[in-house]
């Protein structure tokens, strides 16, 4: 009897691992040979930035290798899209700052306030920022590029591709580190397939060249 409880409890286990590792696998294979080193990477109009914790290395070194990319004439143009939950809290505008103190010209810059998750910036990019995916990089850490490659690719901007930020070695808990980008990764199947959340609206700002 024990050993039916115990085995009615290990199958539905293991199915859920084996699906959460299949849909980590599909969406790291998605990534596959479009993530470049900074030098590498070919020429595109527009670098979409990804933002992170304020204050934090990971917002600097993402905002400082878009402007190396910029400077470099690798890119025209920088879309910085994070969250702006409140007065207090405003990574766009500590972007924007970080970019401008790195000699990009304002006129170089957009700032999308809405970009509260990476769902919700690949999909503004496309819908409010006209952004076209073959023409487009996204800039941020190599551990999340290929989710955010995956969910730009499902959101309308499709064929871009990924440049590393890891510009450090950056403090984290390996095991916890892996666990979180594995639930962020189904969380992103989900929110593609199955939930299809709603983002913040509004009219067309389809980014020029400067």
């Amino acid at each position: 009897m024990r050993r039916r409880v115990l085995l009615g409890l290990l199958v539905p286990v293991a199915l859920m691992v084996a699906a959460v590792a299949g849909i980590h696998l599909r969406i790291e294979a998605s990534a596959r040979r479009r993530v470049y080193e900074p030098q590498d990477v070919p020429p595109r109009s527009v670098a979409i930035v990804f933002g992170a914790a304020l204050g934090s290395q990971y917002l600097r070194d993402r905002v400082a290798t878009a402007a190396d990319l910029y400077h470099a004439g690798k890119v025209k143009h920088l879309l910085l899209t994070g969250d702006n939950r409140s007065r207090r809290y405003d990574e766009p505008l500590a972007m924007r700052r970080i970019a401008l103190e790195l000699g990009v010209p304002a006129s170089a810059l957009t700032l999308d306030y809405a970009g509260r998750r990476t769902y919700d910036s690949c999909a503004r990019a496309s819908r409010i920022f006209q952004v076209d995916g073959a023409d487009a990089m996204l800039v941020t850490q190599r551990f999340h590029l290929p989710r955010a490659l995956y969910l730009c690719d499902r959101l309308g901007v499709r064929g871009a591709i990924g440049v590393s930020a890891d510009r450090r070695h950056y403090p984290w808990n390996a095991a916890r580190h892996v666990a979180r980008e594995l639930l962020a990764d189904v969380k992103a199947w989900w929110d593609v397939n199955v939930r299809s959340p709603s983002v913040v609206g509004g009219p067309a700002l389809p980014i020029r060249d400067p």
